[in-house]
């Protein structure tokens, strides 16, 4: 049977296509679901780095947990030391019946600002019910101790990481090793335990101080594998999974950046598609060949001289990756491209630069990314394996290949051990994944998680539901103002009910995608902001006003 398409129709019509059978929620134990816990021991007081977002009333907290753990996630035998998590929360507006915790993705993303973001997108029926509760995962944000590897790493104008010869691949490597090197000196003994697991063990002590027995999750983009792992590994303990812009839970990390450049490539044609279609407000061709050309051209002029002294080719690549995670972002891209190709004007360029591109803050969550992904996985030793990747990977895939790989080189001699991928399924050594009721949500166009992720996940997980975003260009989907797919997950959030699960590996409910964007020639920021960390990096709120 073909999966149901909806456009943008009003609660009742999305309603009458989903179906409740039995429960997609698991029942609360030990108490009603009307009456909450106190919490456990955490002491909430006013935030004193982060603000509120709009009228939201933002509190925060920390929570001592331990540093290691066994594999059933008691604190390990004969090993001290203990971590500090930074969460925050924002109470329901009435009296709350369920408690969200909330995880933006990454790996290496702070993450408190998102209970206020979050609380904020919900509607007035969720927000009158809902604690929404995130947290910075341990070693990034205000949570402690630190990872921290080496602020000038990101200083410009770095190497160009399409390298012309042996020697400039050589320098690269060097650079990759001399990092990994820097992390382990000046973050420690944490490193050996930032892998998803330790996460996952921190949010069921998050769930166990906060006084809840069971817990609702939304994560997006890396916080899909997450709560994969998490709920795998707690099952009485979630009440509702929201899975958004899913890792494929088949591929490890590795393989998962090779897939993924592929996945930004063809995200990046398709914005090379739109500005042709515009070429009367950009200038830079009517045809999406012509406007690559120009993109790569200007790539060149930047390694011979870069814009202002700061935007080199490297740099290019940092800023302009946000089309492949967020079609908002496009006409200020465009017009930042278009301003120095046509104008010689830097300033747009640079200034995307500062708002997108990677620089010396930029240290904490680079190195909890590459904690975390060192980690999880086995990565290739032998540089053969990364080389003839990277250059297979390039012919197919400029746009990113060769700097997806460079990001990820310092796992190649990652002084942590690396470990077995959280596999979940039934197959041998895997680990039995949840069966309770889930809702997993995706874009088409998704150029950070491929699509073809949502519906691995769909596979491993029996009791999931899958709503996609047909066309849609945005890395997060889920309560950004696609009116079908926020009704779904509302339902599912307040009454339980998910989608008919359909035959044959098709997506249970299709969504008509949000409209593209408009051209524009302004040099304001767009509506959204983008997080550039690898495969799972995730847009940040938007503003107040966005529809994107």
């Amino acid at each position: 049977m073909r999966a149901r398409t909806l456009a943008a129709f009003s609660a009742g019509a999305v309603l009458v296509s989903l179906v409740s059978g039995a429960p997609a929620l698991a029942e609360r134990t030990g108490e009603s679901q009307t009456t909450r816990a106190d919490p456990g021991g955490l002491a909430w007081g006013p935030c004193e780095d982060i603000a509120p977002v709009g009228e939201e009333d933002l509190e925060c907290a920390t929570l001592t947990v331990p540093l290691a753990r066994s594999a059933d996630g008691t604190r390990a035998n004969g090993l001290q030391g203990t971590v500090e998590l930074a969460l925050s929360r924002v109470p329901a507006t009435g009296r709350a019946e369920h408690t969200m915790l909330v995880n933006p993705g990454g790996p290496g993303s702070a993450g408190r600002t998102w209970a206020a973001h979050t609380h904020r997108r919900m509607p007035p029926e969720l927000r009158e019910i809902y604690d929404v509760v995130s947290f910075d995962p341990r070693g990034v944000g205000a949570s402690t101790p630190s990872i921290t590897c080496d602020p000038g790493f990101f200083a410009p104008v770095r190497r160009d990481t399409v390298p012309a010869d042996a020697d400039a691949e050589a320098a690269l490597r060097a650079g990759a090793e001399d990092h990994a090197r820097a992390c382990a000196d000046n973050t420690g003994p944490l490193l050996d335990h930032v892998r998803t697991e330790d996460t996952a063990h921190d949010m069921d002590a998050i769930r166990a101080a906060l006084g809840e027995e069971t817990v609702d999750y939304l994560g997006y983009s890396y916080g899909s594998y997450l709560g994969t792992v998490y709920s795998a590994l707690y099952p009485d303990r979630v009440r509702a999974l929201v899975l958004d812009s899913v890792v494929d839970p088949d591929s490890p990390w590795y393989e998962s950046n090779l897939t993924q450049s592929r996945a930004l490539e063809r995200a990046a044609d398709g914005f090379f598609d739109w500005v042709s279609r515009h070429d009367g407000a950009y200038g830079l061709g009517a045809d999406p060949g012509q406007v690559a050309d120009a993109y790569y051209s200007l790539r060149s002029d930047l390694a011979a001289a870069p814009a202002a002294g700061t935007v080199g080719p490297t740099e290019l690549e940092g800023a302009v990756i946000v089309v492949s995670y967020s079609g908002g972002s496009w006409p200020r891209v465009a017009q930042a491209l278009s301003a120095r190709i046509n104008d010689g004007d830097d300033a747009p360029l640079v200034s995307l630069h500062e708002d997108y591109g990677d620089d010396a803050d930029s240290d904490r969550g680079y190195g909890g990314y590459l904690a975390v992904q060192c980690t999880d996985a086995r990565w290739p030793k032998d540089w053969s394996t990364w080389h003839d990747d990277a250059v297979e990977l390039h012919a197919d895939a400029p746009f990113m290949g060769w700097h997806n790989m460079w990001y990820n080189a310092p796992c190649a001699t990652w002084d942590a051990d690396s470990g077995d991928w959280f596999q979940v399924g039934d197959g041998y050594g895997e680990h039995p994944a949840y069966d309770g009721g889930a809702l997993v949500v995706h874009a088409t166009e998704d150029g950070a998680t491929p699509v073809e992720g949502a519906y691995s996940l769909r596979d491993r997980l029996p009791g999931a539901a899958l709503v996609i975003e047909e066309g849609g260009l945005t890395h997060g989907v889920s309560l950004t103002g696609n009116t079908c797919v926020d009704e779904v997950v509302t339902a599912y959030l307040r009454d339980g009910v998910l989608p008919a699960r359909e035959e044959g590996g098709k997506a249970d409910l299709t969504c008509e995608g949000r409209p593209e964007p408009r051209p524009s020639t302004s040099r304001t920021a767009p509506e959204t902001m983008v997080e550039r960390l690898g495969p799972v990096g995730l847009e940040s709120p938007e503003k107040p006003g966005s529809s994107e």
